[in-house]
């Protein structure tokens, strides 16, 4: 199974990746210099995007097991139809400042044009990012509540009978596949207009 746990700065993806690596699973953290790189975009803007060619070998590679990949860059959503899932992690926007405020495993954040930049990217980006997930998962309980719920989504329990879809392509248990419909062909979405130019994470 492969899994993107996408979602704004402040909402524990580097830490999920963390605990779920403690706990046996492959887990890569796509923000560092091997699987992202600087670009400047025709505007001259600089943008902090994958590596494609690195992204596109560690998927198709990953044949056994879970593998959970953390980001939120401008072109991933070239590669959602190689991830089994695509999480949103999300959280209230005062949470998100008071975790960037006090963390201590990444800068980014701590300048008020930063923080700003965050808010902004908070109502402009997360609801592409939204539209364009399997499942979204609150961010906001403690960790080890949310890297269950990973966890369980790569390894879902059998559906029940009463799991039917519902409404705008939910279901009743989220990990028996009717959300997994939500979304879907929508990837250049996140891929092209709606995210470019942002920065969204920064190492």
């Amino acid at each position: 199974m492969k899994v993107l746990i996408t979602g704004m700065s402040g909402t524990g993806k580097s830490t999920a990746l963390h605990l779920l690596r403690l706990r046996g699973h492959r887990a890569v953290d796509t923000d560092t210099d091997t699987w992202s790189q600087w670009v400047t975009l025709p505007d001259g803007s600089p943008d902090w995007l994958w590596r494609e060619q690195a992204i596109t070998n560690l998927l198709s590679s990953h044949n056994k097991g879970n593998l959970f990949v953390a980001g939120c860059k401008t072109n991933q959503g070239r590669f959602y139809p190689l991830f089994d899932h695509i999480v949103l992690l999300s959280a209230p926007a005062e949470t998100l400042l008071a975790r960037i405020a006090t963390r201590t495993n990444n800068p980014y954040g701590k300048r008020p044009e930063e923080r700003d930049a965050v808010l902004h990217h908070l109502t402009t980006v997360e609801p592409l990012l939204r539209a364009t997930a399997t499942v979204e998962i609150d961010a906001t309980p403690p960790i080890e509540n949310v890297v269950q719920q990973l966890e369980e989504l790569a390894e879902p329990l059998p559906c029940s009978e009463g799991d039917r879809p519902v409404s705008e392509g939910l279901v009743n248990n989220p990990f028996c596949g009717g959300v997994l419909q939500l979304g879907r062909g929508m990837e250049n979405q996140v891929a092209d207009p709606g995210m470019q130019h942002v920065g969204l994470e920064q190492p």
